[in-house]
Parts: C-alpha cells; structure tokens; sequence
C-alpha cells in the first residue's frame, strides 16, 4: 500500500507541474486578413479541439522525414527521425559524456532522462545551452516564469546558455510561437514576455487571431504595419521551421521541459519540485562544463 501511494503521489505531482500536448487550447480563431495569415507550409489547417488533442509531429509526423545518424554517450551510432524543413538550423552536437552527470540526490530515470540520440545546440565552446520550451497558455509555464527570470539575473552560470522555444503541437501553439518570435525580431520581447503571459493567464485574452495580436502590440507601442512584416516575415518562418524541428527531435510531450544541452530532459514533476530542479539544471550543466 505505501508504495502504490508514493506512485499516485508522484504521478499527481507530474500532472500538477505541467501542461500536455493532449490538452485541449482554445482553437486559433481564422479571422485573420489573408496578407497577414501564418504561410501553409508552417501551420496546420484549422482543427477542432479534438484534432488538436493529436500526437506531436515527432510520434506522427505529416510529412515524409529524413533519419539522421548520430553517436549517443556509448559510442554507438543511433538513428532518429529529423523535421522536414527547407531550412535546417546551423547547430553543434554536444560531445559524450560517460560519468554520471550528477550528486546521489539527483538519479537518472527519475529525476531526468537521456535525450536519446543527443541533440544539436547552438551554443560554442565552452558554452552549456539550457533550454525551456514553454506555451504561453500554459498555467505552470506561466507559473513557473519568475523564478526563471530570476535564475537567469540571479544565479545562472555565466558558461550557460539559456534559450526559450515555444512548443509547437497546434493551431493555438504556433499561433503563440509566431507571436514570440515576431517579438523577439521586433527588439520587444524582454519587454513583452510577462505581459504577453499575464494577458493570456490572468486577463483571459487568448491572442488566438491576428488582430488579436496586433492589437495587444499596438497597445504596447508597436506600429501595426512594423507588426504585420516581421509577423509575416521570413525570418520568423525560419525561426519557425527550427522550433518545429527541435520540438520534434526533443520529443516534446508536455512544457514547461528543461533540455540541458541537448543530452538530458526533466521537467519539475521529475525534478521533485521548482527548488529542486533549478539545482538539477545546475549539476547538469557543471558537469557538461567539465567541473
């Protein structure tokens, strides 16, 4: 009985601590003009909830894709099936690594799990990528956000490298990622990533259509017609396209996940708590770092 009772208390603590691919967003509404609508080739067409409710491309993806070969921490070549894109991203592999990567208090398979072949990054030498690939819908995302910002100013490794990617399993997801990356080129989004958060989570405005979104930049100081290149722009379909791909290659199922240089995957269900897991992604960086 104890231990079928630490299970569903651990599994309870999972379910508490982040937002699922499985779980139903509000529809992106098609209400957008057709000069400033998302390209085809980047964005579904429009599903209903349940559609939404699909596996991530990983599991079925809609295109034909391309099996990369890479060498896991063994030294054994693995395969794995890569992102269609016109556009693959420019990114390192991080090197193997065969001591255990962490203290006794964090163990592999329950606290974190291999990303398995390891994944590029996009960092340099001497550099440890973090990455969190978060939805702006999502409640423990935006939960889970100031304590983010306050390792990153507070006590983040000067050597890490620390990188958002927004999830990409519908409508809804790529409607908020373009929304992230046509902030990030606008030179806005230090500035628009909490309110983009609060407007979502606490003022219940969905930024599900275009105008919704041109609206919420326009009311912070962003020109419409600036808004509607860079929201249409190439750079943000390329930016796009590499989400997608990494989405993909991670294998995401539910966000907030952490990815610490492209070898090690947790979440703070797994971690065992917010506390714990910033400690998790210190000890997995130290020991990408070499120390």
């Amino acid at each position: 009985m104890n231990r079928i009772g630490a299970g569903f208390a651990a599994l309870m603590l999972i379910a508490l601590a982040a937002c699922g691919n499985k779980q139903e967003a509000p529809p992106a509404e098609q209400t957008a003009p057709a000069q400033t609508a998302a390209p085809a080739a980047s964005e579904p067409a429009a599903a209903t909830p349940g559609d939404e409710a699909a596996a991530p491309a990983a599991e079925s993806p809609a295109t034909p894709s391309e099996t990369i070969s890479e060498t896991d921490d063994g030294g054994q070549e693995t395969t794995a099936e890569a992102a269609p894109s016109t556009t693959q991203p420019s990114l390192r592999l991080g090197g193997p690594s065969n001591a255990s990567p962490t203290s006794a208090q964090f163990k592999e398979g329950a606290n974190y799990s291999k990303v398995v072949p390891n994944q590029p990054t996009s960092v340099g030498p001497g550099r440890v990528e973090v990455v969190e690939v978060f939805w702006y819908g999502c409640g423990h995302c935006f939960a889970l956000d100031p304590s983010i910002e306050s390792w990153r100013s507070k006590s983040k490794p000067s050597y890490v490298e620390f990188v958002r990617i927004p999830a990409m399993w519908n409508e809804t997801t790529r409607m908020h990622a373009r929304m992230f990356y046509t902030a990030e080129l606008l030179g806005k989004l230090e500035e628009l990533h909490a309110p983009m958060f609060r407007e979502i989570n606490v003022k219940g405005n969905q930024l599900n259509t275009v105008d919704k979104i041109t609206a919420f930049f326009r009311q912070n100081g962003v020109n419409a017609d600036d808004f509607q290149k860079a929201f249409s722009s190439f750079a943000v379909e390329s930016k796009l396209q590499r989400a997608d791909f990494l989405n993909r290659r991670y294998r995401i199922e539910s966000v907030p996940t952490v990815i610490v240089n492209g070898k090690y995957r947790t979440d703070i269900g797994m971690a065992g708590g917010e506390e714990q897991l910033f400690g998790l992604i210190g000890e997995l960086s130290a020991s990408e770092h070499g120390g």
